[in-house]
Formats: structure tokens, C-alpha cells, sequence
């Protein structure tokens, strides 16, 4: 797969709405995001911009009206990150990490068997 654009956080967030459901358009996303942003539309069409000229969505164009998808897989884009992330933290300091997140993390029971069950294919691997 070609390489993976970098997607800042506040374009996550764009990202993040059009995964959930796609395609939308720029009034749709401002929508979407409204609950949990209060963003000026100016803001997020200039964010779906970027996205697009990273080549991480594209459109599809009616009349007046642009309705936006996403270009770049949810699990890849999540992968490369986990990638980033992992690699600030190598020589040791991975171990700390991994502890805080779960001491933070509400985790349901299903998703600690699922932990478990990685841990242990992880150590017979």
C-alpha cells in the first residue's frame, strides 16, 4: 500500500465522522461534529481541504453539492499511528506505557480476553 498521509489531530476528527458514516457533505460533517466541537464551518471545510489535498479523501461532486469519503482504511490509518506512536517510546520505555494505558482505559471484559488472548499468542510467537 502507498504510504499512509499524515493526518493531524483536528483532522482526525474529520476523518472520525466520515468513517462513521460516508459519504457526507461539508454541512453534514459540521453537523456531526458540533456535539463535540464548536468549530466555525470555515474551520472544518478547510480541514476537509487538507484532508483532500493529502489525498486521504475524496468527493464525488452533484450539481452544487460535494459529498465526501474516505480514501485511506480506518484500520491502516489507526496501524500507522499505533506505529508513530510506538517508536517515541522504544528502549525500554514501551513497558511504562502500556501499563498507564490500561491503568486509564475502561475496558470491557470482552476487550481484556481479547488483550489476553493477544498477550499469550504474543508469547508463543
Amino acid at each position: 500500500m502507498a504510504q499512509l498521509p499524515k493526518i493531524a489531530d483536528a483532522e482526525m476528527e474529520i476523518m472520525n465522522a466520515l468513517w462513521t458514516a460516508s459519504p457526507l457533505t461539508a454541512s453534514e460533517i459540521v453537523a456531526a461534529l458540533e456535539k463535540r466541537k464548536s468549530w466555525d464551518p470555515r474551520t472544518v471545510k478547510t480541514l476537509i481541504n487538507r484532508l483532500h489535498n493529502k489525498g486521504a479523501i475524496g468527493f464525488e461532486k452533484s450539481g452544487r453539492k460535494y459529498s465526501y469519503f474516505p480514501l485511506v482504511p480506518r484500520d491502516e490509518c489507526i496501524r500507522n499511528e499505533t506505529r508513530s506512536f510506538i517508536s517515541k517510546f522504544k528502549n525500554g520505555m514501551l513497558g511504562p506505557v502500556l501499563t498507564t494505558f490500561l491503568e486509564e482505559a475502561a475496558l470491557s471484559e470482552k476487550e481484556i480476553g481479547e488483550l489476553r488472548q493477544m498477550l499469550e499468542e504474543k508469547g508463543t510467537g
